[in-house]
């Protein structure tokens, strides 16, 4: 019977004072378990020493694969290059700053091996982080899971294994604005979660400021609930119906005291402005992102390959 293979996805971005650690304790879990491998780095455009670095464990490892996009494109499309390129029976997408353990990949393949098509790293704690970054991530996730129309767990992030069925299915999507644990999911099969504490970074400086955490916030939601639409026309019915009551008190007034004008109404008039603009921002938002899909540009741009067939196609 064929070995199985397992495709390890690690996305990088100017990560050069974990590289070498991250690719040290992921080959390690490996080899102890005995696990046919392969290791993809995403270099998403680093402005470092990271792709060097990458090139070098490379030449050492022919198991580790390195594609560098021509440019930074993000996260989710580095882990989407990665899933895109893996040739694994099942696909464990790990990020690089060792936060999650690579102690649980075996656990995940055991998980996997009993039947689960996905299982997803669920944090039960998370450590060396600030009073704002786990009270926002806290009811962030939940009101993700309020907002969106899909049953997407919460205090999860992208650590997870796949089975191929599932990484077939993850392939076909095509969206440019992605979302991948709202995407992986809304494909469905088996999924379970694997309890765990998150760790402190281990070296180097977040990727993920609150500026992409918002963008990520705005995907998740508008990538998978129609609500914000909803919101909209119910707000536009209740500002119908407070129209016309102000409409029928107007009149009363003029009638009853022949009043020119109520006083008030400037700030009622610019209340419904901003729920106005508002509601055009968030359907211009919608719009923004059909006109992007219907663009039908590629999601990035590879500018090297190291160790892939592609790569060693060329040079035959």
């Amino acid at each position: 019977m064929k070995e199985k293979l397992i495709s390890l996805v690690i996305p990088m971005y100017c990560e050069n004072q974990v590289a070498r650690e991250c690719y040290r304790q992921v080959k390690r879990v490996m080899v102890e378990h005995n696990i046919h491998h392969e290791i993809l780095f995403i270099n998403d455009g680093s402005t470092d020493e990271t792709l060097p670095i990458l090139e070098e464990i490379a030449t050492e490892d022919q198991a580790v694969k390195v594609i560098s996009f021509a440019r930074n494109f993000g996260h989710q499309i580095a882990v989407t290059a990665g899933i895109a390129k893996a040739k694994g029976d099942a696909v464990v997408v790990i990020d690089a700053d060792l936060q999650d353990p690579p102690e649980l990949i075996s656990d995940m393949i055991k998980l996997w091996q009993e039947g689960y098509h996905v299982v997803y790293g669920q944090r039960k704690k998370r450590k060396g982080e600030t009073w704002f970054k786990l009270a926002t991530a806290k009811y962030f996730y939940r009101f993700l899971k309020e907002m969106t129309d899909v049953d997407i767990p919460v205090d999860t992030g992208d650590f997870r294994l796949m089975d191929r069925k599932v990484v077939d299915v993850f392939n076909s999507m095509s969206e440019k604005n992605r979302f991948i644990r709202g995407m992986v999911s809304w494909v469905g099969f088996k999924q379970t979660a694997l309890l765990y504490e998150r760790e402190e970074r281990f070296a180097g400086e977040t990727k993920y400021p609150l500026k992409k955490m918002l963008k990520l916030a705005s995907d998740g939601i508008l990538s998978f609930s129609f609500k914000p639409i909803k919101w909209i026309e119910g707000t536009g019915v209740a500002i119908i119906l407070v129209g016309f009551l102000m409409m029928l008190y107007s009149i009363l007034v003029r009638l009853s005291h022949s009043y020119s004008s109520i006083p008030g109404w400037l700030w009622i008039v610019v209340l419904l402005s901003g729920i106005h603009l508002l509601a055009l921002g968030v359907v211009g938002e919608y719009i923004v992102r059909i006109y992007d899909e219907s663009r039908g540009r590629p999601l990035y741009t590879i500018e090297k390959e190291i160790n892939m067939e592609s790569d060693k196609d060329d040079k035959e």
